[in-house]
């Protein structure tokens, strides 16, 4: 098939967009690039891509496309707390629009990344796809209201598809170090202190990059009928841990580290525990590969490899709401976070 990724040079997408083309498909990219220089490792020259806000894209630019994967988005609650209007607009009006071009252009499958996030608060019962929704963010209700919209375009020509990832982990060239496990691991690596910022209670469902990926794969392979107009929690059911379980394999797994608890750590609302049996049981060709201990183990392997620093992991290069400041205070970014200049800025070393 042909597909198109929006937000194919960011953390998942950068993972998923290799995956695609193994299986054989043909993928361009869509994305504005606000994470470029962020990398772990080396750098690499974009192929066929669209350097394009998804805010400006026209019907033309998903002509001729079998499906879009639609994973542009402000992604983190730091960032969307900080600008909660432009996350609305993104990850609500925008990924609305980017659909309704699609379908004008004939687009008849649409993949859209939601998240585990709409639950919000929920407490210690596992959640199916029917639970109600209880976001506690910008950035959940934003998906909530996205997914609600979406809805409303499904009919004969057009298929929307609403996976719901739990929170994600692992290695990607565009690392992310504001995910509970990659922080974790990041900052037992680095400064030998595992430390939570909450109490540890929470549940939260985690799931690899790689992971997702192939649960996108699977939803992209799948005979319409079984996926359209379809929500699908994206994970393992037995992938939920709390927080400080997960602090507890971190420092099992790199030498040296020990569980801290920040003295201002609390309570967090986010807590919720997720059901993904639907994924596995109506998509067999979903196979996931991962559990959280493994990926802290590959995390590990890629900071050694790496030599990461305690400076530099809280750097803008890892941390998304320090990047966005960052091209903001040097005129690059507008308060909507849209490009003004693209300036050569100094990334650290």
């Amino acid at each position: 098939m042909r597909v198109l990724v929006t937000g194919h040079d960011g953390y998942i997408g950068s993972v998923m967009v290799p995956l695609l083309e193994q299986a054989g498909h043909d993928v361009v990219g869509l994305d504005s690039y606000l994470y470029e220089g962020c990398t772990l490792g080396t750098e690499e020259t974009p192929g066929g891509s669209l350097r394009l806000d998804i805010r400006a894209a026209e019907q033309r630019h998903f002509e001729g496309f079998d499906c879009v994967i639609h994973l542009a988005a402000i992604s983190n609650d730091p960032l969307g707390d900080y600008r909660p209007e432009t996350t609305y607009d993104i990850n609500h009006h925008a990924a609305v629009r980017v659909a309704k071009l699609a379908k004008a252009a004939g687009v008849p499958r649409f993949l859209f990344s939601s998240s585990c996030s709409l639950y919000g608060a929920a407490g210690d019962d596992f959640l199916d796809e029917t639970a109600d929704w209880n976001p506690v963010t910008p950035y959940g209700r934003s998906k909530l209201l996205a997914e609600h919209d979406l809805a409303l375009l499904a009919d004969d020509d057009f298929s929307p598809v609403y996976l719901r990832s739990s929170t994600a982990y692992g290695v990607s060239r565009r690392l992310r170090g504001d995910l509970v496990v990659n922080n974790l691991a990041g900052l037992a690596f680095t400064t030998g202190r595992v430390l939570i910022m909450s109490d540890g209670t929470p549940w939260r469902p985690l799931v690899h990059i790689e992971d997702i990926s192939r649960a996108f794969l699977a939803a992209l392979e799948a005979p319409r009928e079984l996926v359209h107009d379809e929500a699908f929690n994206v994970g393992r059911t037995e992938e939920n841990y709390r927080v400080r379980e997960v602090a507890d394999i971190v420092a099992a797994v790199i030498p040296g580290s020990e569980v801290a608890y920040a003295e201002d750590g609390g309570p967090d609302k986010r807590c919720y525990r997720v059901n993904c049996d639907k994924l596995a049981e109506t998509l067999p060709a979903f196979d996931p590969q991962w559990t959280v201990r493994r990926g802290v183990e590959e995390l590990y392997e890629a900071f050694l490899r790496e030599g990461l620093g305690e400076e530099e992991f809280a750097s803008s290069r890892y941390l998304r709401i320090k990047r966005v400041k960052e091209l903001q205070e040097a005129g690059a970014l507008d308060e909507s976070l849209r490009w003004v200049a693209r300036p050569a800025l100094e990334l650290p070393a």
